[in-house]
């Protein structure tokens, strides 16, 4: 397993694996739902990931949003390519809230709302919380 993959909490962060991608909850709660789409050849560079990974991406990106909008009933979602500290091709979606959203007794804000992702601000999830939200992002990509 890569370094991105174990940063990210893979395999039970694991919403999803594609041809070409995996879906992963953020375990940094930036918001409510925040995952992280990580393109599988690892590479360095967005513009050398093969034309078939880019057309899964379309495909990916529309069953986040259903599954998204539906689930976690989010105001509007971000993807954010930042490759910075993590160099590998991978997409932060960040879901955002006008207000707050109380899950499995946890209380999640957007603290950049309505203007950025504030990265600095990470909502307490405990493990349960964070089990629970797999699992049910889990099963809202497979309706």
């Amino acid at each position: 397993m890569t370094e991105i993959l174990k940063k990210f909490g893979c395999p039970a962060s694991l919403i999803g694996e594609f041809a070409y991608w995996y879906l992963l909850l953020r375990p940094q709660q930036v918001t409510f739902g925040a995952m992280v789409l990580i393109e599988k050849s690892f590479r360095l560079q967005l513009s050398e990931i093969s034309q078939e990974s880019f057309l899964e991406l379309r495909d990916i990106i529309g069953a986040i949003e259903g599954m998204g909008k539906m689930v976690l009933g989010y105001d509007k979602v971000n993807y954010l390519m930042l490759m910075m500290v993590d160099p590998e091709v991978h997409y932060h979606v960040i879901p955002r809230y006008a207000g707050e959203v109380k899950f499995n007794g946890e209380l999640f804000l957007d603290h950049g709302w309505p203007g950025l992702p504030d990265f600095s601000l990470i909502n307490a999830c405990g493990a349960q919380t964070f089990t629970k939200l797999v699992q049910l992002l889990k099963d809202g990509l497979k309706s």
